[in-house]
C-alpha cells in the first residue's frame, strides 16, 4: 500500500508543478485606438472589491506614464476619456492569492469597448497581484 501512494505521488507532483507555472494572457485591442493619446484614464471601483484593486491598477497606468485614478463612477473627471472595469477572482487556500483578473477598457464618452485583457495564473503557490495587473496592462505598454 505505501508503495502504491509513493507510486501516485510521483505521478500526481510533476503534474501539479506544470500546472502551477501555467499563466496565460489574452488580450484583445482596437488597433485604431492610440491610447497613448488618451488624456485621463479612470479606473472604476467595484463595490465587492475590498483589496484596492482599482487603485492598484491605476498605480501601475501612472508607472507606465498615464493620467490615471480610481474611484466610484460618480467621482470621474471631465477629462476622462477611457474607463477600466476590472473583475477579480480570488483563492483561497493556504493563502489569500489573486487567481484570475479581466479588464475592460471602454470609451467614457460613448462606452464603446476599446480593448479587453485577461490574466489567468492558476498556482499553488500564490500569485503577486502587482505582476498580474502588470501583465494585464500590457495591452497600455508603449510599442
Amino acid at each position: 500500500m505505501n508503495r502504491d501512494v509513493k507510486r501516485i505521488a510521483w505521478g500526481v507532483f510533476p503534474a501539479l508543478l506544470l500546472l502551477a507555472s501555467c499563466t496565460h494572457v489574452s488580450t484583445d485591442v482596437d488597433h485604431s485606438v492610440n491610447f497613448r493619446k488618451l488624456d485621463h484614464i479612470f479606473v472604476e471601483h467595484r463595490l465587492s472589491d475590498g483589496r484596492g484593486m482599482d487603485q492598484l491598477i491605476a498605480d501601475e497606468l501612472q508607472k507606465l506614464g498615464y493620467d490615471a485614478s480610481a474611484g466610484p463612477l460618480t467621482m470621474m473627471p471631465d477629462n476622462t476619456e477611457a474607463i477600466i472595469a476590472y473583475q477579480d477572482e480570488w483563492n483561497f487556500d493556504f493563502t489569500t492569492y489573486l487567481l484570475e483578473l479581466d479588464i475592460a477598457v471602454r470609451d467614457a464618452h460613448t462606452g464603446q469597448q476599446m480593448a479587453v485583457s485577461r490574466i489567468n495564473e492558476p498556482s499553488i503557490f500564490g500569485n503577486n497581484p502587482v505582476k498580474m495587473v502588470d501583465a494585464a496592462l500590457s495591452i497600455f505598454k508603449k510599442k
